[in-house]
């Protein structure tokens, strides 16, 4: 029991050893917050769900620096944008704007919904004609009515 404690206290010395303390996260705190800021509203090329500020890819990490670079550099956020935009299109942008490229892209979705509508009215209107049988006459309805209280009497 004394060899797991004297090990468990050993391993314990060498991890903390280990540790280092943790490297601020820039060197400017405004600039740091600015590309949070822009980032957020990017989209990372590599993960595609995921905004450039939460993704850890390493071309994500690239972006990052390369937005750092542009902020210390003057740039406004609306010129970073357009930067990146003008190298990647308006994908790494998470709201692209309403033009004549992206109109698949904002519209697509409604025109789908009302296709799908459209095709479901149809189907249940095709299926109503189908439903519809014609009247029995006189005759036929006595020999359903002969045929029911057969099968009654047969039980």
């Amino acid at each position: 029991m004394k060899f797991f404690l004297t090990l468990l206290l050993a391993l314990h010395c060498a991890l903390s050893a280990q540790a280092n303390e943790a490297a601020p996260l820039a060197e400017d705190p405004v600039v740091e917050q600015r590309l949070i800021t822009i980032a957020e509203e990017l989209r990372c090329l590599v993960c595609q769900n995921e905004s450039l500020a939460g993704s850890r890819a390493d071309l994500a990490n690239d972006l990052r620096r390369e937005v750092r670079s542009l902020i210390k550099s003057g740039k406004s956020d609306a010129e970073i944008k357009e930067f990146l935009v003008s190298r990647y299109g308006d994908f790494v942008l998470y709201r692209p704007p309403v033009k004549p490229t992206t109109w698949l892209l904002w519209f697509g979705p409604l025109l789908l919904l009302l296709g799908a509508i459209w095709l479901l009215i149809r189907i249940i209107r095709s299926g109503q004609k189908q439903a519809n049988t014609p009247a029995l006459d006189a005759a036929q309805r006595a020999k359903a009515q002969a045929l029911l209280q057969e099968t009654d009497s047969s039980k």
